[in-house]
């Protein structure tokens, strides 16, 4: 996530933050607000969910259940939203067929280049399946008239798809964008925003057409970046479900969602938003939707979070879905400074669109003080809003000392500004004047120059593109494991870029939003785990085209295991960084061996978890008796592409895990296993060498990891070799510290 001593709103795109939603019915009814009563699988029968979820909202409320009663769902699973008191809340919790009952939280949200870095270029192998692939886009809407989503050449939505489309006044669906609905369960659309599936916000639009937009020639943000725009599928039908609006994301709105795009026919669902705080998953609407997607063969691909670098900081980590880390790709944005010496300076953070006509004024904050508004130089050299003197400032550009938005030196006329960038040097954003971000060396030498002339002068350039040697990398922002509910589980899953991202964009107002600015573009350049996420979600897509009977777990490991590893050297963090490594969808159509799980997998892992039996039945509608003593089931069996181990401060580590692979390559192959660890990490492979003879063929092994106490995390591979393919599983051991979760 990041945190400047100053927060700018525009960094709320990677900043996550959680606030509980109180909604009020009046006086009378003060102390209620908003309730999720998840019930698990949809009941047997020819039962009425509406019915039963009024039945039992009558034994807690009484005769007003109606009217408390707010959303039931009954597509895809089984539950309700209602206005509850505390103890209403409480009460219903301990009922007889109800799992959880928790507040309706509100979540956040969380391009030429970056397929092609990926090694995913335009001309790939695609199957004529892919055009009945249908990715389930639950974001802030999409902006149909983008030449991202044009429909021609495309023929009518695939005979499985069972949507709607929420036409108004302002929004109709066509054979690209094939459904769309949006969802406000407290009916209070905020006034800045579109009854409809309508994107006032771009984020929707931006991950849309990242995860499935056309191929788009000539695309680029005012020049900047200028290449095709493209998602990975862009043959692909696009379910959109608008979720989130100006005020943030409401999981009674995610719940609804993920309820209807199941019962539609999506086949991936692509989800870029997450929470602040790790939840138990049955109280988390996210994990509850990824975990009834899943049962309905349906990959969700999630956000892993901006929370980064903490530790245990991952927003979205349930083992059912594949959580997704921003990394960065070989190409940066830089802005050059010309002074009047003709000594050049350049940064990055501003994205600059401006191109400056000639030498203009440049003049420090601190020689500005608006002295009729009480303020001295102390105040004007950082050039908040209201500190300059207009008369001094005006049509000349500002050297500033704090990094800001820019709103202070744009009110007082200023023509450009320059600020000092030392803390974020690896992403990009527009501001709403010619504006250069200088490190803290450069920016002092423009001071010198100032303090040397009595006629100081300076041109802000066009962003132009430099090459970053370094990459692929984890950014700073992007959350970091370990996972915070299931030390046994890996988390993030995987890496995809992130970071000044170039894709389609909202027609709905200016770049920036500030008065003035009057800049509207058809793509944008911006940053976050919200922009790996659909990418993962295009490359889940790809492989679905090609592999289209495959389990949602199946996929996802196919992505995990042939992902490109990447240097511990450059992403300190190591595994909890980047997961199996950076996304490689050309490999994961055919990756030889899939670790494949399914719900009943899952539901021995919630039974080690600890979930009881009478929880589980209501989970899956079949009834579940968990192992127990010296039959019990662990945590770390559940058959996962990816190996963590847990230790406690000082301990050594000495833990067997038992995996199956399913043969997906070639009929006859013999598989030998190869393991790599940092000294002092012991892997042993038992048998070392897997024999198929047919493809669907099985094959268990153990993997035993034995290392002395630890101090820091030690980390290695397991790769499973035919000479054809490599099966790749990270694997680390590390010390829990249960109190940085």
């Amino acid at each position: 996530m990041g945190n400047m001593a100053y927060p700018p709103t525009w960094l709320l795109l990677i900043s996550l933050a959680c606030a509980l939603f109180t909604s009020c019915s009046g006086a009378a009814d003060k102390d209620r607000k908003d309730y999720i009563v998840y019930m698990g699988d949809l009941p047997k029968g020819q039962v009425s969910a509406s019915s039963l979820h009024t039945n039992l909202l009558q034994q807690v409320t009484g005769s007003r259940a109606s009217e408390h009663l707010l959303h039931s769902y009954k597509r895809s699973f089984n539950g309700f939203v209602a206005r509850l008191t505390e103890e209403e809340s409480k009460k219903l919790s301990g009922m007889k067929g109800v799992v959880s009952v928790f507040p309706n939280g509100k979540k956040k949200l969380l391009t030429t280049r970056s397929w092609d870095f990926i090694g995913f270029p335009q001309n790939v192998n695609r199957t004529t399946n892919e055009s009945n692939i249908i990715v389930g886009m639950l974001d802030t809407g999409i902006w149909p008239e983008s030449d991202s989503f044009n429909d021609e050449g495309f023929g009518p939505p695939p005979s499985k798809w069972t949507g709607t489309c929420q036409t108004s006044s302002n929004f109709t669906c066509n054979n690209k964008i094939i459904g769309a609905r949006y969802y406000r369960s407290d009916g209070q659309v905020p006034p800045d925003d579109f009854s409809s599936p309508r994107d006032s916000e771009g984020h929707g639009t931006h991950t849309s057409s990242t995860a499935a937009g056309n191929s788009v020639v000539g695309a680029s943000l005012l020049g900047i970046g200028e290449g095709t725009a493209r998602g990975g599928v862009p043959s692909a039908r696009l379910a959109v479900y608008k979720i989130c609006w100006s005020d943030g994301c409401y999981d009674a709105d995610i719940l609804a969602a993920f309820d209807d795009a199941i019962a539609d026919g999506v086949d991936i669902i692509s989800l870029s938003v997450g929470g602040f705080i790790p939840l138990d998953y049955f109280e988390d609407s996210i994990a509850i939707g990824a975990f009834h997607s899943m049962k309905n063969g349906i990959l969700t691909s999630n956000s892993a979070g901006n929370s980064g670098p903490s530790p245990y900081s991952v927003a979205n980590f349930s083992p059912w879905s594949l959580s997704v880390a921003a990394s960065i790709i070989d190409r940066k944005f830089v802005t050059g400074v010309l002074l009047g010496n003709n000594e050049r300076y350049e940064g990055t953070l501003a994205l600059n669109t401006f191109e400056m006509d000639g030498m203009l004024p440049l003049i420090w904050g601190g020689d500005a003080p608006n002295t009729s508004a009480g303020y001295d130089g102390s105040d004007s050299r950082y050039c908040d809003e209201g500190t300059l003197d207009k008369s001094k400032v005006s049509g000349k550009i500002v050297l500033c000392d704090g990094l800001s938005e820019g709103l202070g030196a744009i009110a007082a006329g200023a023509a450009g500004t320059v600020m000092p960038n030392d803390e974020y040097p690896d992403l990009s954003f527009v501001f709403p004047l010619p504006t250069a971000c200088l490190d803290s060396g450069n920016s002092s030498y423009v001071h010198e120059y100032i303090n040397s002339t009595s006629t100081p002068t300076a041109n802000i350039e066009k962003t132009s593109e430099s090459k970053n040697e370094l990459a692929p990398y984890v950014i700073w922002f992007s959350s970091r494991g370990p996972n915070p509910i299931s030390p046994d589980i890996l988390s993030p899953d995987i890496a995809a870029p992130g970071v000044d991202i170039l894709a389609a964009w909202t027609g709905s107002g200016s770049l920036t939003g500030v008065p003035g600015d009057d800049r509207v573009v058809s793509y944008n350049i911006i940053s976050g785990t919200s922009m790996s996420c659909p990418h993962a979600s295009g490359a889940a897509a790809y492989v679905k085209s090609f592999n289209p009977t495959w389990s949602p777990a199946a996929i996802k490991s196919a992505l995990m295991t042939t992902a490109t590893p990447m240097s511990p050297q450059t992403n300190t963090d190591q595994e909890f960084a980047y997961g199996a490594g950076q996304l490689n969808p050309l490999q994961a159509i055919n990756p030889g061996l899939v670790y494949d799980a399914g719900e009943g997998d899952y539901i021995y892992y919630l039974c080690a978890q600890g979930y009881n039996s009478t929880k589980l039945f209501l989970l899956s509608g079949e009834n579940v008796v968990c192992p127990v003593g010296a039959n019990g089931t662990f945590t770390w069996d559940l058959n996962y592409p990816s190996i963590a181990v847990p230790t406690q401060p000082g301990a050594g580590v000495n833990r067997t895990f038992t995996r199956t692979v399913t043969n997906v390559g070639l009929p006859t192959s013999t598989y030998k296993a190869s393991v790599a660890g940092q000294q002092g990490l012991t892997i042993t492979v038992v048998p070392d060498v897997l024999s198929f003879e047919s493809v669907g063929e099985t094959q268990t092994f153990t993997v035993t990891v034995t290392a002395a106490a630890l101090s820091n995390a030690m980390s290695g591979s397991l790769v499973w070799d035919d000479g054809v393919y490599t099966v790749r599983s990270p694997i680390i051991a590390y010390v829990n510290d249960d109190s940085e979760a």
